[in-house]
């Protein structure tokens, strides 16, 4: 081991030690709270928000982070309202702003329903329920008289008792339930309603009130599958008197949300180019009488995400993501100009609310130093107003920025680095390449740090982080999202090699360690370079990830989503390039150790995926481990495994990139030891109160 590389060494081990409380680490990020839901009250006053509360580890039962609803002054004067181990979604304010309702499921609660707590103090109320099942989405009209409300149909009791007898036979992708609307008075104050559904075809997903209380906007689809969500997504405007569908929104390709305009004369739409367009982010307009539709921002160079209309004109407002950046603007019908209210580089913004006066707006937004808060924008003065995690004001956090440069076809490319904590220049350090998904995705430079991105953690640890923007990200136009369709593993891989040639060059980078990691697409992309570009990365870390493109076809729930938007063929088209494409025709020549991990109930990337990846490894010799997590899927969600994901996938890359070990490490994690030191810690604690 050279002098370097134990240094580097040292320096990770004691930030995980005597210097923990001013860096980021592994036990840090199971801690962190973000805003998750944040709205505006009608009087510009107050924000309701919920705020994640992650459960404790060796300490809490397994599941998902909490989810606790907070009403703050826009001084940001916060007070609890729903705390503890609740979990509070789908907020909205009264018109008169005087309660904010949300959907829970309580003790005494058998099924999700609809409850409201006043703002002036007092306990929540629940407002109503369905019979049987479980409200999964709402939207109150704006008279605050009607709700419309989404939900799955009721159970039949007698599958529980055939299960219980064995009967438990299931026809894969037959017999799929269609999410139902219905609509009733918000006085009813009952739990137990048993309502018709509204007479619509398909399965209803989404739904917004026009101004004049008498229309719905409803988004369908012809299934409950993932895959027609994609691709067969189409939204209608409805008579409510006559429970009448009178007119449907053409559009083509992936379908984002609706909105009527307080005129009721046109409807906003996010939408996609085509059919082939592998995102939402393109604005329309529509006319709400002819339902003519016209792209509202031609050729616009990024991506828009959310949509507001104003109260009291017909003027839209709008969050773009536009490279690496947010801005949040306005435009008004008959003008393809619109006008930037909030700057890029102030926030990476989403979720946009206004007050009654359309004078503040609301965003949920996060930056380099803080993950998920509300802010509130007044003119042109952004305000924090909460603080969810006060105690990273005592991190030192390392410096993050935006690289651009052009691949070797002279394709702009990005990313964003994040240096190492206490950065030399002049000093080579190891990196850790983090990929993202999609590839209909982007990294923003905001918040990077996560239970699978190593982000201000790693970089406290000695390493260089980097987020590549590959060819066929998005941010910057649907002509860019599509460069990498129908060459997979093509020149969207290569761009990683030129990137971290780059930072190689520039004299920051150890060509000789550098680690690759990612899930999804970005799985793929690590399982591409521990194979095919093996002789580029020293360790790779797969996630959820894609080793046979052949078999991914055949096993995913979203194959014409595949289709249209990523492969452009079928495999039947090409057997022989779906089959070089794929990292398990290289793994031959693999010279990377990898590691593998993925959700055991994954619908997306079947999990064998990964099996088939580790046998390939495996059988040939190679350095390959496979972690399982049951109960995950796509991802992973409860706070053990995720803890679990970021201690063996930075076990993996300290073992190679930073002690040059050439042999695996353990395969276990002792969570036992753990779970004992948990225990006599809490005991202690015990018996001082006790004392005291």
């Amino acid at each position: 081991m050279s002098k370097l590389t134990s240094l580097v060494a040292m320096v990770a081990l004691v930030s995980t030690s005597s210097l923990a409380s001013d860096v980021i680490t592994i036990e840090d990020i199971p801690k962190i709270k973000s805003v998750r839901d944040s709205i505006i009250s009608p009087n510009g006053e107050y924000i309701a928000f919920t705020r994640s509360l992650p459960r404790e580890l060796y300490v809490d039962k397994d599941g998902r982070s909490y989810n606790q609803l907070f009403i703050s002054d826009i001084q940001g004067n916060a007070r609890p309202f729903v705390t503890g181990k609740v979990n509070v979604a789908g907020l909205e304010w009264s018109a008169d702003g005087k309660y904010v309702y949300f959907l829970a499921k309580f003790n005494q609660d058998k099924f999700t329903q609809l409850y409201r707590i006043p703002v002036d103090g007092g306990e929540r109320q629940r407002v109503l329920g369905l019979k049987d099942t479980s409200i999964s989405r709402y939207d109150i009209s704006p008279d605050g008289k009607q709700v419309a409300l989404l939900a799955m149909p009721a159970k039949d009791k007698s599958e529980k008792k055939l299960k219980e007898l064995g009967f438990k036979a299931q026809v894969y992708e037959m017999g799929l339930k269609n999410k139902q609307l219905f609509v009733t008075d918000l006085s009813m104050q009952q739990t137990e309603l048993n309502l018709d559904a509204i007479n619509i075809n398909g399965y209803v997903s989404d739904m917004n009130w026009a101004a004049d209380n008498q229309q719905l906007l409803v988004k369908t689809q012809a299934t409950a599958l993932i895959d027609d969500t994609y691709t067969k997504a189409q939204w209608h405007v409805m008579n409510l008197a006559e429970q009448k569908v009178t007119m449907s929104i053409a559009t083509e390709g992936k379908l984002g949300t609706a909105e009527f305009s307080k005129s009721g004369k046109h409807i906003a739409v996010i939408g996609a180019e085509d059919k082939h367009d592998p995102a939402t982010g393109r604005l329309y307009l529509a006319n709400a009488e002819t339902g003519a539709i016209q792209d509202w921002l031609p050729n616009f160079a990024g991506h828009v995400s959310d949509i507001a209309w104003s109260h009291n004109s017909d003027t839209l407002n709008f969050i773009a993501q536009v490279g690496t950046e947010s801005i949040v603007a306005n435009i008004k019908p008959g003008s393809k100009r619109y006008k930037t209210k909030l700057k890029a580089g102030k926030v990476i913004a989403s979720q946009l609310s206004l007050s009654s006066s359309d004078k503040t707006i609301a965003v949920k937004g996060h930056t380099a130093t803080h993950p998920n808060e509300s802010f509130v924008l007044r003119g042109k003065k952004l305000t924090k107003v909460t603080d969810s995690n006060p105690w990273l004001k005592n991190k030192r956090f390392a410096k993050q920025e935006v690289i651009s440069l052009k691949a070797r076809d002279g394709v702009e490319v990005d990313g964003i680095l994040v240096y190492p904590l206490d950065y030399k220049k002049g000093q080579r350090y190891p990196l850790i390449m983090q990929v993202h998904g999609g590839p209909e995705s982007h990294e923003k430079n905001g918040w990077v740090t996560a239970y699978s991105k190593p982000g201000q953690m790693g970089a406290a640890r000695g390493y260089a982080v980097f987020y590549p923007n590959y060819r066929g990200s998005t941010g910057k136009g649907v002509a860019y999202s599509k460069l990498g369709q129908n060459d997979y593993a093509g020149a969207e891989f290569d761009d990683l090699v030129d990137m971290k040639n780059h930072l190689v060059n520039i004299g920051l980078v150890d060509t000789k360690r550098v680690g690759i990691t990612g899930g999804s697409y970005g799985g793929y992309a690590s399982a591409w370079a521990a194979t095919k570009l093996t002789e580029h990365f020293a360790a790779s870390v797969m996630f959820v990830g894609i080793s046979n493109q052949l078999s991914k076809f055949g096993t995913t729930d979203i194959p014409n989503e595949m289709h249209l938007v990523h492969a452009r063929s079928y495999p039947w088209d090409k057997w022989q390039y779906y089959l070089e494409r794929s990292p398990i025709y290289w793994a031959h020549q693999s010279k990377t150790p990898l590691l593998i991990m993925h959700g055991k109930d994954d619908p997306r990337v079947h999990p064998a995926q990964s099996m088939e990846m580790y046998r390939y490894m495996k059988v040939q010799g190679k350095d390959v481990r496979l972690v399982y997590y049951p109960g995950e899927g796509h991802g992973n969600r409860k706070v053990a495994a995720q803890y679990d994901y970021s201690l063996r996938l930075m076990r993996w890359m300290d073992n190679y990139l930073m002690a040059g070990n050439t042999t695996m490490p353990d395969y276990k994690l002792d969570h036992k030891a753990k779970l004992k030191a948990k225990k006599a810690k809490s005991d202690s604690e015990s018996e001082a109160k006790t004392s005291a």
